[in-house]
């Protein structure tokens, strides 16, 4: 079995619930209704995209597959902040949705300068850069997935496995 089967179920009043089975049998998920139902499946598939292109293994997936909760994810933070050794999923994520939000598109170096601030303003280390290679496979898997969401019929579920490289 994989580290993680993801279903992300698009639900016949327009809204839509995420859940993760792993390994080992269990089981988080949440509902997404109003305007999260539209926000976060593509979120979802984003994160599945940045992940799985970039190899990562302590993303917002990796992290679940671990033992996280999605519910562990934001206030209260149950089990405190995502940890810093976590690989850099979510705020390139992030900047995907504020890609996608603005309408314009970034190139790679604006994706690296954006990330270097980061970096630098909340004094951590390492980093992280996107080359356009790296950049293009993503955008690339997304658009796969966005296709894939759209063709699933209302009460019906895409189903995503992921495995940790």
């Amino acid at each position: 079995m994989p580290d993680l089967v993801i279903r992300i179920k698009k639900k016949t009043d327009g809204s839509a619930a995420l859940s993760c089975v792993r390994q080992d049998g269990s089981v988080t998920w949440q509902r997404q209704e109003g305007r999260q139902g539209q926000f976060f499946p593509v979120h979802d598939m984003t994160h599945y995209a940045v992940e799985t292109v970039l190899g990562h293994r302590k993303g917002f997936y990796g992290l679940v597959s671990e033992g996280w909760d999605l519910t562990d994810f934001g206030a209260p933070w149950p089990r405190g902040r995502i940890p810093e050794d976590a690989d850099p999923s979510e705020l390139i994520v992030g900047f995907l949705d504020a890609e996608r939000a603005s309408g314009e598109r970034w190139s790679a170096s604006d994706f690296n300068d954006r990330l270097a601030n980061y970096y630098s303003e909340h004094g951590l280390s390492g980093g992280c850069t996107l080359t356009d290679d790296q950049l293009a496979r993503i955008r690339e898997r997304m658009r796969e997935l966005f296709h894939a969401w759209i063709a699933v019929p209302p009460g019906e579920s895409l189903e995503l496995v992921f495995a940790r490289p």
